[in-house]
């Protein structure tokens, strides 16, 4: 095991948001504190390390796909990116917008769909579901809208041809202004869905070339 003494300055850092994004990629990890702090432990990095940025982890985390994923990212994108179409299909009522890796481009095999819907009524998005005979649970998200505010919202999560969707229900008016995205701390990207089927396009007809 490589030891701090060995590893200094911005190398450590790397080392950390390199093996933060291994953690990531192969088990599933989904918060970058823990994912850092499990890096931090597996590297033997004492508790005064500067840790990497969250951005910097995600970039590493690219890094990482493009060289030991590459021949299967493309394909597991493409699934995870047709399932966020068919559940902003079944929730289009509801404005859905497509956000975090799945959109980005990140997402590892264990990445659920997150999406943003639209609702003054929680209950309505319940019932559209339960009309179309799909399962949910229920849960709730803290959203940061920007450095005082920050929400409490609900959540339901569901599948779709077995990929976990998670979909934050925000007010009405919430379609005005993203979150801040826990990466970089900049209002989060948010894609509709005929953005999101420019995306599946584009991935074809690469991949035909």
């Amino acid at each position: 095991m490589t030891r701090p003494r060995a590893i200094r300055g911005d190398d450590l850092r790397r080392a950390l948001a390199q093996e933060a994004a291994r953690l990531m990629f192969e088990h599933g990890v989904d918060d970058f504190g823990f994912a850092k702090r499990k890096a931090a432990e597996r590297l033997g990095a004492s508790e005064y390390a500067v840790l990497p940025k969250n951005a910097e982890i995600e970039a590493a985390l690219a890094e990482y796909q493009r060289l030991f994923a590459a021949d299967t990212h493309a394909d597991t994108l493409a699934e995870q990116r047709r399932a966020a179409c068919d559940a902003m299909e079944l929730l289009e009522e509801f404005e859905p917008r497509l956000v975090g890796p799945v959109l980005s481009g990140t997402a590892t095999p264990h990445q659920e769909v997150s999406l943003h819907v639209f609702s003054d009524s929680p209950e309505a998005v319940s019932l559209k579901l339960l009309e179309d005979r799909i399962q949910y649970r229920v849960a709730e998200h803290r959203v940061r809208m920007n450095a005082e505010r920050v929400l409490q919202l609900p959540a339901l999560q569901f599948s779709v041809y077995d990929q976990p969707v998670d979909a934050t229900v925000f007010p009405r008016d919430g379609i005005r202004q993203s979150p801040l995205s826990p990466s970089d701390g900049r209002p989060m990207r948010r894609a509709g869905l005929d953005e999101v089927r420019a995306l599946l396009e584009e991935a074809d007809a690469a991949r035909a070339r």
